[in-house]
């Protein structure tokens, strides 16, 4: 028996709430990121800060999202470890991306790497969500929706990652923000297009787990407290709020980045002598090549 399911039973409370959550994360996230990138010091703490933020951003709009979904036929209810555990794999997918990006740069393989499993990871923690779901059916997916949506996540992950390495200010890191805000939104709900449920047995009897009304409130104080934590320390980090930081050379850094050399002089040629001839007269300049052509 197919079952009518709607996603958006509260309707657009929870998709425009799930997109300022997704905005929120996304904005703390690459700005702890940007921060990362630009000092040696402290890297890995801002680096992990920033995962947690985008991490706990993305599941908290997931969650969201969820609550407006629902299956006419049947109750919908939450089993809290599968739960919890797709909030985990969202931070440590998150996590080994960014640092990939932190510490070898945005370009290149390390870009493409570190976009790939930060989008992985944002579709693992869909996926691993959805399966957290109780009813009396089951699910089952189309699978090129369901490509379609992985692969919305690892662009738009790759482009926020990109985008956090540019340093180019505030204004920069927040419309790469929303677009991130966006493009995850969207992912989770062409994933949620992908879903289909068939239901069986007794489709009124109550589900094992616990409803999301119950569940919200209890559920989203812990990420939301962490958000609001992350937010003040990026407020009050000085070289946050400059729209043009200058990176601070740590020598002790091996990954910090490099000043620029003055260019090589030619061999066998001193800089300062070069300029020293350069001012010189004309006669003592042609006295100094007769002394060097005759020995």
């Amino acid at each position: 028996m197919q079952g009518t399911v709607d996603g958006f039973s509260h309707g657009l409370i929870t998709p425009v709430a799930a997109f300022v959550m997704a905005c929120l994360g996304g904005a703390l996230g690459l700005r702890c990121t940007t921060r990362a990138l630009l000092v040696g010091r402290r890297r890995a703490a801002w680096l992990a800060l920033g995962s947690a933020a985008i991490g706990s951003g993305i599941w908290t709009m997931h969650f969201i999202a969820m609550s407006g979904f629902s299956v006419a036929e049947t109750p919908v209810n939450y089993d809290l470890p599968t739960t919890f555990a797709s909030l985990a794999v969202a931070v440590v997918m998150v996590g080994i991306g960014t640092f990939l990006v932190g510490y070898w740069n945005a370009t290149g393989a390390a870009l493409f790497t570190g976009g790939t499993l930060t989008g992985l990871g944002i579709a693992s923690m869909h996926y691993l969500g959805m399966a957290g779901m109780r009813f009396n059916g089951e699910l089952r997916y189309d699978t090129v929706t369901v490509a379609l949506s992985v692969l919305i996540g690892v662009v738009a992950a790759t482009t926020a990652l990109w985008a956090a390495s540019q340093v180019r200010g505030l204004l920069w890191s927040v419309g790469a923000s929303l677009v991130m805000g966006l493009a995850v939104t969207g992912m989770h709900y062409t994933g949620m297009a992908a879903a289909s449920v068939h239901l069986h047995g007794d489709v009124a009897a109550v589900p094992p787990g616990d409803a999301a009304e119950t569940l919200l409130g209890p559920m989203l104080a812990g990420p939301l407290a962490f958000l609001l934590l992350a937010g003040v320390v990026v407020m009050f980090d000085p070289q946050m709020v400059m729209s043009h930081p200058a990176p601070k050379l740590d020598p002790e850094d091996p990954y910090a980045p490099m000043p620029r050399s003055a260019p090589a002089a030619r061999p066998g040629r001193h800089p300062a002598a070069r300029g020293a001839r350069r001012g010189a007269p004309a006669g003592t300049r042609h006295e100094e090549r007769s002394a060097a052509r005759h020995g």
